[in-house]
């Protein structure tokens, strides 16, 4: 199997030069040695870094609970499908089936995963698949911290907005290279400080109107870490919102290690479809309940803990993921966004 930066070696060379950042990042992140396709680590405890499912199940308990309401809202249908994007080892699907929501006789869970070493790790309950399914959904289509990872395109101001390139040194290592673009887009700023920089989501919008195409009647949600506005991330360093991760902790510059490390962006919220709902993941959470199932297993802890079993063990965690989540300086910054689909019920 070619490494990533043969992969991207290759295409270099094909080129006869040069190849946008886009197709770097899909080769270094989802071509046959990408760090999606090869690493099996991202999202697991140990592994690159941690999502919010695999700080423990509370999280996916609280989606459950959403999940059950928005069942109702559409009759409680006897087939209720939940497509679960970016789905990992299946961390989020294990925590929301373990939660036993009502709606669990009528859900068919799917787990949509492009790499062959996660997906064997998916729970046989649900159904494990590379790609999304073709039939229409009823239901839900949801995906946590997906579309930060979607390769985008880069724009650097050097006077004017550039596209840039990679390129490959005399000596090997990968370079950047800035070429004019036809047509610049509009959510950029007409000037910004020298060097500013700016994702250009493509790939992102791309996705979500797919998704919503896929939808009889449902709903979209996604979590991720969003930024409204292009204009205001091109005046941000880009440091800040254009990062790598590996072990737990920040990698190195996107142009090396190719492959072995994870390349993420902030999601550019005016960059995608209009239509949609967001609040920060906090005030998700808190909407649906994590409070009253902190509240919950604080009261079964303390009737168990002087001869715990199990059941109560994972209660009393639930105070510590609680932090976790809604930790001010962590996880708590990410979005949570919606869009509903046919004449689905807007949110409570």
């Amino acid at each position: 199997m070619p490494s990533a930066a043969d992969e991207i070696s290759a295409a270099i060379a094909a080129a006869e030069g040069a190849i946008p950042f886009s197709e770097y990042m899909r080769l270094a992140l989802y071509g046959e040695g990408g760090f999606y396709t090869t690493g099996g680590r991202a999202g697991r405890r140990g592994g690159d870094f941690i999502t919010s499912p695999e700080v423990g199940p509370l999280f996916g308990t609280v989606i459950a609970r959403a999940l059950d309401a928005w069942w109702k809202e559409l009759g409680s249908p006897s087939r209720f499908d939940v497509v679960e994007c970016g789905a990992g080892p299946g961390t989020l699907a294990r925590s929301i089936l373990a939660a036993q929501p009502e709606c669990l006789g009528a859900m068919h869970y799917v787990a949509v995963e492009i790499s062959a070493s996660q997906r064997a790790l998916h729970p046989q309950s649900v159904e494990s698949r590379e790609t999304m399914p073709e039939s229409p959904i009823t239901g839900v289509i949801l995906a946590n911290e997906l579309l930060d990872n979607l390769p985008f395109r880069l724009f650097v101001f050097d006077g004017s907005w550039m596209e840039a390139f990679v390129s490959q040194a005399s000596g090997g290592q990968f370079i950047e290279v800035l070429g004019k673009s036809d047509v610049v887009p509009s959510c950029l700023p007409q000037t910004a400080p020298l060097g500013s920089r700016a994702p250009i989501q493509d790939a992102a919008a791309s996705w979500v109107r797919e998704s919503l195409a896929r939808i009889s009647i449902g709903r979209l949600l996604l979590f991720d870490y969003c930024s409204v506005s292009t204009s205001e991330i091109a005046l941000t360093p880009w440091r800040q919102w254009l990062r790598t991760y590996r072990d737990q902790g920040r990698g190195n510059h996107y142009l090396t290690d190719p492959g072995s490390q994870d390349i993420t962006a902030q999601v550019m919220l005016d960059q995608l479809p209009t239509g949609f709902s967001s609040s920060s993941q906090t005030d998700f959470l808190k909407q649906w309940g994590i409070n009253d199932l902190v509240s919950e297993g604080n009261i079964y802890w303390e009737s168990m803990k002087q001869a715990p079993d199990v059941a109560a063990m994972k209660m009393r965690s639930r105070k510590l993921e609680a932090q976790s989540l809604l930790d001010p300086n962590g996880i708590e910054l990410f979005g949570a966004v919606q869009w509903h689909r046919s004449g689905y019920p807007s949110d409570r």
